[in-house]
């Protein structure tokens, strides 16, 4: 029997093996490049569903046409799958999600924010000085009609009984009546001022809202209710001797 040459035989098997895998991409169907492109993006079960909403459309068209009746397709509407939402075909024809949607915003950032702040001058001082201007007006053409209730002039020989301070130090004389001097005229005076001094660095609360200033009302009013009490017991229930009188009874000793 004749031997076979070597360069033959392996020609031989090279055209079978080639014959053997032309005959296995026959049996497979044939993809498209978009078809394999697409394959390679998309998952599997989106592509089975574009199939299925292409078919049903192409199937729709070919009975409407069969039927006669022409049914148009708006420009741009998605598809319908046959279960869940529109399929939104992109310009590869491939299926899109929304995922979400963004609010559109500035890109650049405003830093200067209006605030609901006028400066001192002229806003402020301008109203202050018209005020100003008005009262000493006032004051001036008032007491040109209207005389100044004065006394006569002082007779030291005749101390009047009950000697009163005005009425803006008649607290403060009452205070005497009932304390030491040092105590009434320096420990209470001296312990209202540094409270009120102290009220801002107590209460830091910004707020304009009477409601939310608790605090500093609460001691803005006891300290008015405190001086207000003093000075009306002084003014209209002290008689002669500084001694303590009902008005209706004794009489007013009270004189601006």
């Amino acid at each position: 029997m004749t031997e076979i040459p070597e360069h033959l035989r392996k020609r031989a098997e090279a055209a079978k093996a080639k014959a053997a895998g032309e005959s296995a991409a026959a049996a497979e169907p044939e993809l498209t490049a978009e078809q394999s492109e697409a394959a390679s993006k998309i998952p599997a079960h989106l592509l089975e569903r574009a199939k299925a909403a292409k078919a049903k459309r192409a199937g729709g068209e070919a009975e409407a046409s069969g039927s006669g009746v022409a049914t148009a397709t708006p420009a741009g509407s998605p598809p319908a799958a046959p279960d869940g939402p529109p399929l939104v075909s992109g310009p590869e024809g491939h299926t899109q999600r929304l995922l979400t949607v963004v609010k559109s915003g500035s890109i650049q950032d405003v830093k200067a924010k209006p605030v609901d702040k006028v400066h001192t001058w002229p806003h402020l001082l301008v109203i202050e000085f018209v005020a100003a201007l008005f009262i000493t007006a006032f004051t001036t053409i008032f007491s040109i009609f209207v005389n100044a209730p004065l006394l006569e002039h002082a007779n030291f020989n005749k101390t009047p009984n009950p000697s009163k301070a005005p009425w803006y130090f008649l607290g403060l004389q009452e205070l005497l009546t009932m304390f030491h001097p040092m105590v009434a005229g320096v420990t209470i005076p001296g312990m209202g001022i540094f409270l009120l001094i102290l009220a801002p660095y107590m209460d830091k609360n910004p707020s304009q809202k009477p409601e939310d200033r608790k605090f500093a009302i609460s001691l803005m009013t006891i300290h008015m209710m405190f001086w207000a009490v003093l000075v009306i017991i002084g003014s209209f229930f002290r008689g002669p001797g500084f001694n303590f009188v009902f008005p209706w009874q004794a009489g007013l000793f009270f004189e601006l």
